[in-house]
């Protein structure tokens, strides 16, 4: 089944949005900073790779992924739920006005 080229649209502008509101969650960017501020850190001294700042910024650049993640994973389900709940309404629409 190919998607109609409006749908499609309303699909990316839904994703940039979504995109645009984990790049400006609070949460996100202040795990973001941690994250940069760790990988200064990381690089202020070329033999870090055996410190502890190396597992501090490790630990935290996996841990901001995740949180990502998982906000595009839930929004995403959010999302799908509410786009089969109007399809199965447009559905049942359908069929009244065909039994009318």
């Amino acid at each position: 089944m190919k998607l109609p080229t409006w749908f499609k649209s309303v699909l990316q502008c839904r994703l940039d949005d979504v995109f645009a509101r984990v790049a400006l969650d609070p949460e996100l960017r202040r795990i973001r900073e941690e994250k940069d501020m760790a990988f200064q850190r990381l690089f202020s001294d070329p033999t870090i790779i055996n410190k502890p700042e190396f597992s501090e910024w490790e630990d935290i650049s996996h841990y901001k992924q995740e949180v990502e993640n998982e906000y595009l994973y839930w929004q995403g389900m959010q999302d799908g739920a509410q786009l089969a709940y109007i399809i199965m309404m447009l559905i049942m629409d359908d069929e009244q006005e065909t039994v009318e």
